[in-house]
């Protein structure tokens, strides 16, 4: 599958960023507040788009400014994130200001750290008044970054429009592509994503998988230092003549303690390496516990609709009886996923390590699979009447829709009657009568 771009917005604090985020991704999910400096954690968000979906990434201020003199340290990582991860930058001035020393510290950071490829937008922020900006436009053209800038208002819905058209047009113009229509075949290559927290054997899992030659040329480096991987890595691992294209990301931690400037930007690769897959492995230290940062990761991945396998490395010294103690603690913990096919193994022995391709296998069709109108709708007319609603008893059509993850359709008198739990007893029987293990299903009520 085609690459997704990003979209970085940066600025020196309190140029309205994460209102502008706010906006654009049409959720309160970036905090927003008149104190400068208030967004210290970055943002990710998946724009959807008729022509091109895009991550967008919203970040905390840089260049100074803030009145937490101690975050103005992290002007480096910030800029490294927005520099070396984003295909375009949105770059925000407060339009009713005139530039400042803040502003034009980021332009300096721009000429001397962006990617040449990468264009830069700068857009003039709180322009509730158009003229405000037009005094100031020859002053964003002396900056000689960019000859696109497009004033906007949030507040009154402002230039929005016109921002968002002209970032897919400038994202096009790199060569990025919607991800084409086209019909999943066995020959096409899964990408899976290695996602987990640091130091639990992900990139000693992708150098056991590789051929002696290959493990030469090009194995990952391995490292008793949590977060020793700082950046992704595609690995392709040939298996019984098929392809399949593994990649490496850093570890993901709490946000409490993404506190050093590479950890950050490693975060923001992991999210793109797991957007950017078919499958996600969460990799899992055996002799662990699982925390609530494991689920997290979970819930990331399904939430996108990833296909999941949960790999428990490092198994090798427990006992059966420990294994089976270790499958019930993972079905507790994961009943919000437990689709999801779990397989022991061992990166330093390699045991169990070749069991992944079936399941990867398995699950690649599984995201891909479409049952026949009929067969679904027989199988529908047969279990809603058991279900103790009327809602969905009454209804008589179900559809599937294109693409992945499996999605169904149910066309129903009042959506809004229909109670999640049916939805689950509708899930939970399609996986018994059709089989989707490794796959989220979605639900759609009209």
């Amino acid at each position: 599958m085609p690459r997704l771009p990003t979209v970085a917005i940066i600025g020196r604090p309190n140029t309205g960023k994460s209102t502008l985020f706010n906006r654009i991704v049409g959720k309160r999910r970036a905090i927003v507040s008149d104190v400068a400096g208030t967004t210290r954690d970055h943002v990710v968000y998946r724009v959807e788009n008729e022509l091109l979906d895009y991550l967008l990434l919203d970040t905390g201020g840089i260049g100074g400014g803030s009145t937490d003199k101690s975050f103005e340290d992290d002007v480096a990582a910030q800029s490294r994130i927005a520099l070396e991860s984003a295909d375009l930058i949105v770059f925000t001035v407060d339009g009713r200001e005139e530039l400042t020393a803040s502003d034009f510290a980021v332009v300096d950071i721009l000429r001397k750290r962006k990617k040449h490829h990468v264009p830069v937008i700068i857009v003039p922020t709180k322009c509730d008044n158009s003229d405000d900006a037009e005094e100031r436009m020859h002053e964003y053209h002396a900056l000689g970054i960019t000859d696109t800038i497009i004033p906007i208002s949030t507040l009154h819905r402002i230039g929005t429009d016109e921002l968002q058209e002209v970032m897919i047009e400038k994202l096009i113009a790199l060569q990025f592509k919607k991800d084409p229509a086209i019909e999943h075949t066995d020959e096409t290559p899964p990408r899976i994503a290695i996602i987990g927290k640091p130091n639990v054997g992900k990139s000693s899992i992708v150098n056991a998988l590789m051929s002696d030659p290959q493990r030469a040329q090009s194995s990952r480096i391995v490292s008793d230092i949590p977060g020793t991987t700082r950046d992704s890595s595609d690995s392709i691992i040939r298996f019984k003549e098929r392809e399949y294209i593994f990649v490496d990301t850093a570890g993901l931690r709490r946000k409490s303690r993404v506190d050093e400037d590479l950890e950050s930007i490693s975060a923001i690769k992991s999210i793109q390496a797991l957007e950017d897959s078919d499958i996600v492995i969460l990799v899992l230290d055996a002799h662990d516990v699982i925390t609530a940062q494991d689920k997290r990761i979970a819930a990331l991945a399904i939430e996108e609709g990833k296909g999941m396998i949960i790999l428990l490395n490092k198994a090798d010294l427990l006992t059966t009886e420990e294994k089976k103690e270790k499958e019930g603690e993972i079905k507790v913990s994961f009943r919000f996923c437990r689709f999801a096919p779990i397989l022991f193994c061992s990166a330093v022995t390699r045991d169990g390590l070749l069991k992944m391709f079936p399941l990867i296998d398995m699950v690649q069709r599984n995201l891909h699979r479409s049952i026949p109108i009929k067969e679904l709708r027989r199988w529908y007319e047969s279990v809603v009447h058991n279900i103790p609603a009327q809602q969905l008893s009454k209804s008589k059509f179900i559809t599937q829709a294109d693409g992945t993850p499996p999605t169904f359709v149910v066309f129903v008198k009042n959506p809004r009657k229909v109670d999640v739990s049916q939805l689950r007893f509708l899930d939970n029987n399609v996986r018994s009568t059709f089989s989707f293990e490794g796959a989220p299903i979605r639900w759609i009520t009209k």
